[in-house]
């Protein structure tokens, strides 16, 4: 039931505190005991007619408040005593509703609730209340108050969790606080929304459908039919939002409508309805990766085509080749090019015959399918044609002697399209002609420098460099034009000659390394008559600085030994070596000398 406690408010009488969350009446004199009410459950009588306070302002109606003046507590249906300013009526919200259930009919999809009968003496009803986990509570028992302990709800049958609690309402229209919450989940009844967006567009091998994702949707099913009234019929499933048709027939019409299914198989609504006239009007992709081989007398183009084309190319479709003058692909000069070798054309590479010689052009590729479709213009390669003369001399030739052989430099090329160099070492003979030796070898540091290896002996050379083209032009070496220039090497043989006795059976070294490789020799000994008195090998190296052979490494190598590597040798040298096979008296059994240059590639 309600608790009613009236409250009369007399400035001397008594004291209202809160004390926690329970207000205390204090009265003046001690033989009136205290009134106690719970602060949440005081609430202003709607029959109390406000009165003043004693500083002349009017009381607060508000539900839950009690006027801010000093008041005494007095039993309802008794008189306050003599001097009281003002009466007022404090009276507690409506019990809260206690056993609430929730049961869910997937048949009738309808939530059930009960609870504990009120026993409220001024009970007026029940309210009951609904949520989603992300909404607000919204009253839904409707306006006229609940009587019995019961409501049945309809939810949505979207698969979504709801939750419930009661309030209870006395005659006065005071609403309790909610009860504990209870929850109901329908059954997920509810297709996404209908596809839109939907477009039919004809390709020879199949008409292709496509439109705008639908969220939700696990599924699509595409149906069509021969007139727009129907009847459908399914031609397939996907889950992508696109189908190729490929049954439909060609150039007849078929119309298509599409539906959504999520992932409990609850279907949408049919989009709108579109019309395929199975007329091929789609262009294939354009050709990628285009690569040019360019020869003096033609130029060509090869491309790749992605594997779907071929179905078009059985059916006659084909590639056009185009090209512009200059560096940049320009609409406006574009030409389609008539390839010599049309059945290359048809294998993705066409040869072109018909530009000027030693000038730019950009080229593209597109295809065309059966039904005449043209793709796009592919990404274009520029090329600078072929031609049959040979590169000019080369200017500003210089030589320059190192430990390793001689270095050749020369000026940047005027010409565009220079591929390589060659460059010659030759003797110059009592008649003034060149005897041509040997060619040097070009490194990849430098395109304007190429180092001709050898043994720094002294010995004078005449070097001679030549450009050579894309296409293999190139000066004859024997054209008076040709950049030449003689130079004297360094002299780097030591001083002191080494005899060689005896022989090295089997011995192996390298005079001349290109690259960063190490010196390695390696001998063997097959004569016993010399071999057994051998107690030791020695690897000596010239220093120039002492100007002595010097041993490698310390004492003598076992007789086992049969080769050694100098990891001290440097690219960029030339070093000089002596080989000796010692016997226990200190004398030598054998002793070879040799050189080898480790060059320095630019």
């Amino acid at each position: 039931m309600t608790t009613r406690t009236r409250l009369s408010a007399l400035a001397t009488t008594a004291l209202l505190t809160t004390v926690g969350s329970v207000l205390v009446a204090t009265p003046a004199t001690a033989a009136t005991p205290p009134v106690t009410l719970s602060a949440d459950d005081v609430t202003d009588s709607p029959d109390s007619p406000d009165s003043p306070d004693s500083a002349g302002n009017s009381a607060d109606n508000t539900p839950g408040s009690v006027a801010p003046s000093t008041v005494s507590a007095t039993p309802r249906g008794a008189r306050p005593p003599a001097g009281r300013l003002f009466d007022r009526w404090v009276e507690a919200v409506p019990a809260t509703p206690a056993g609430l259930s929730a049961t869910y009919d997937a048949t009738t999809g309808q939530a059930t609730l009960r609870w504990t009968a009120s026993k409220e003496t001024d009970l007026a009803g029940y309210r009951v209340y609904r949520r989603l986990t992300t909404t607000s509570w919204s009253k839904v028992s409707g306006s006229a108050l609940l009587t019995a302990p019961s409501f049945t709800d309809a939810l949505p049958a979207t698969g979504q969790t709801f939750f419930y609690e009661v309030r209870t309402v006395d005659k006065g229209g005071r609403e309790s606080r909610g009860s504990l919450d209870v929850s109901a989940t329908s059954l997920d009844r509810t297709g996404p929304a209908a596809p839109t967006g939907l477009t039919a567009t004809g390709d020879r091998f199949a008409t292709l459908l496509r439109w705008q994702p639908v969220a939700d949707a696990a599924r699509y099913e595409v149906y069509g039919a021969a007139q727009s009234a129907g009847p459908y019929t399914l031609l397939g499933t996907t889950t992508q939002p696109s189908y190729d048709d490929h049954l439909t027939p060609a150039n007849a019409p078929r119309h298509y409508r599409v539906r959504a299914l999520d992932a409990k198989g609850n279907p949408s609504a049919f989009s709108a309805t579109v019309i395929g006239d199975g007329v091929d009007r789609t262009p294939p992709q354009a050709p990628t990766d285009l690569t040019t081989y360019v020869q003096a007398s033609e130029t060509r183009v090869s491309w790749k085509m992605p594997d779907s084309f071929d179905n078009d190319r059985v059916n006659g479709g084909h590639f056009r080749l185009y090209r512009s003058p200059g560096t940049t692909l320009d609409p406006a000069t574009l030409t389609r090019v008539t390839c010599v070798n049309t059945d290359s054309a048809y294998d993705r590479m066409c040869a072109d015959q018909g530009m000027t010689p030693g000038t730019h052009y950009t080229y593209a590729v597109t295809a065309v399918d059966a039904a005449g479709n043209e793709s796009a213009l592919s990404a274009p390669v520029t090329v600078r044609s072929g031609d049959r003369v040979a590169p000019g001399p080369v200017t500003g030739l210089r030589a320059t002697p190192r430990n390793d052989g001689m270095l050749l430099t020369w000026d940047a090329p005027a010409e565009d399209d220079i591929a390589s160099y060659v460059a010659w070492r030759g003797v110059r003979q009592p008649d003034g002609t060149v005897r041509w030796l040997e060619s040097c070898t070009e490194g990849t540091s430098d395109p304007q420098a190429m180092l001709c290896p050898s043994l720094p002996d002294g010995e004078t050379y005449v070097y001679a460099v030549i450009a050579k083209d894309r296409w293999d032009n190139r000066l004859r070496l024997d054209d008076p034009t040709v950049a030449t220039v003689t130079a004297t090497e360094l002299d780097l043989r030591p001083s002191v000659t080494v005899v060689t006795t005896g022989l090295l059976n089997g011995g192996s070294y390298a005079t001349m390394i290109t690259g960063p490789s190490r010196l390695v020799v390696s001998w063997e000994c097959h004569d016993t008559s010399l071999c057994d008195p051998i107690v030791g090998y020695r690897v000596s190296r010239w220093n120039p600085s002492t100007e002595a052979y010097e041993p490698l490494h310390a004492g003598l190598l076992p007789t086992a030994t049969r080769n050694y590597t100098d990891d001290t040798a440097a690219q960029g040298n030339t070093y000089f070596y002596t080989f000796e096979a010692l016997r226990a008296d200190g004398s030598t059994a054998m002793s070879h000398a040799w050189a080898t240059t480790i060059a320095d590639l630019i």
